[in-house]
């Protein structure tokens, strides 16, 4: 059959086809990989190519006859995640092809499969002092009933050498919002730490104030010289300040944190405690390795560490160890439904965003019957070995 289409509809309707099927697509569970934790799945639920092609390309043929991609969209990680009405809703980053990030939000029903992003990026109001970039939101419903997204803001350092154009102010910004379309921005988190990454609210008061898990890092405490996970108070989130950060999670040698590590979702609420899903970072001759590990706090004091597994809770696999920052896997989101499951959303290699399925038995089950870290060999092979003798004794005694 003959048509009268053009090469630029029929680009078009390519492209919009290519875009309907990406996004329909089913996800299914990976049955290729198991450990009893978590549940993997075949197919990343957001990636670069889940951007709309009008975020994209001009889809005006008088303007842009040979339909070239005029704003390109290189990957979408490190998402924060809330569930609101009834609906699974993803603070994703989105990274151009300028290198610049912002914040946008994708959907899904449930929260597997089938996210679509809303028809625009988040518009995010800016301080007195312009971000040059933001990233990696968590989101937190806090009990005094707003929605906060707290994130890294960066700006250049002013008091970087000439010629340097690397160096930068890292801070945490703060916004609050009922509804993630109109957000209310408040002034950045004011700390004695030169630099402030990974910061996440506390979902409820503690002794009537704000609490936040930070990182400081400042000329004693930074990436390599000590810190860790700090926790700290204030009475006041529209103007937060905080004048000291307690270490409650630290970075331990030849362990998956002895480099940095940082606090990733909110903690979720079980009746056990505070449960965290937290990034750790060491070193390796192909250069830094992050991935994610769990600790559980008290549940009367969200800054005391009760229970925490050896060794790490996911790592990059397979194709997951591939992209742009390569071995990478980082989480600042999760959902926990009223049924019990988690939806753990994790990216990899700061490029794509998975997610990890479970519940919130079994997590419990995790952290606290997995072993902790001995911390040097000899005693890893007497934990190991225990295992292997219980597990002896038990096959014969069932045969």
């Amino acid at each position: 059959m003959k048509t009268n289409a053009s090469p630029f509809d029929a680009q078009l309707r390519k492209l919009n086809a290519a875009h309907n099927k990406l996004v329909s697509r089913r996800n299914a569970i990976d049955t290729s990989w198991y450990n009893g934790v978590f549940a993997r799945y075949k197919h990343p639920v957001v990636t670069n190519e889940h951007a709309p092609p009008a975020w994209r390309f001009d889809l005006n043929p008088k303007t842009n006859p040979f339909l070239v991609e005029r704003l390109g969209i290189n990957c979408v990680f490190n998402v924060g995640a809330i569930e609101l009405n009834g609906m699974i809703c993803l603070m994703c980053r989105v990274e151009g092809n300028d290198r610049k990030s912002f914040f946008a939000v994708a959907e899904s029903r449930n929260g597997i499969d089938n996210f679509r992003f809303r028809d625009y990026p988040v518009t995010m109001p800016e301080t007195d002092v312009p971000d040059t970039n933001v990233y990696d939101m968590r989101l937190t419903l806090h009990e005094d009933g707003w929605i906060y997204g707290l994130f890294c803001t960066e700006r250049k350092d002013p008091d970087a050498r000439p010629g340097d154009e690397s160096s930068a102010i890292a801070q945490c910004g703060i916004a609050r919002t009922k509804d993630l379309v109109k957000w209310d921005r408040l002034p950045d988190l004011v700390s004695a730490s030169a630099q402030q990454r990974n910061v996440v609210l506390h979902p409820e008061f503690v002794s009537g104030q704000y609490a936040l898990y930070t990182r400081p890092q400042d000329s004693f405490i930074e990436a390599g010289k000590g810190g860790g996970i700090g926790f700290a108070t204030c009475p006041d989130i529209t103007r937060a300040v905080i004048h000291e950060e307690r270490i409650v999670d630290p970075k331990v040698y030849h362990t998956i944190k002895e480099v940095k590590n940082g606090a990733g979702a909110p903690p979720l609420k079980t009746k056990k405690g505070w449960l965290h899903i937290a990034h750790g970072v060491r070193n390796t001759a192909a250069g830094m390795r992050y991935v994610l590990y769990a600790f559980i706090c008290d549940p009367g004091d969200p800054a005391k560490v009760i229970a925490e597994p050896g060794g790490f809770f996911l790592a990059p696999y397979g194709e997951e160890r591939v992209g742009d920052v390569s071995n990478v896997a980082f989480c600042n989101g999760a959902v926990m439904r009223r049924n019990g499951d988690v939806f753990i959303y994790y990216a990899s290699s700061d490029t794509r965003t998975h997610v990890a399925t479970t519940t919130v038995d079994r997590l419990l089950d995790y952290v606290f019957n997995n072993p902790a870290d001995p911390l040097r060999s000899a005693l890893c092979v007497k934990q190991r070995n225990e295992l292997i003798s219980r597990n002896l004794a038990y096959l014969r005694k069932i045969r």
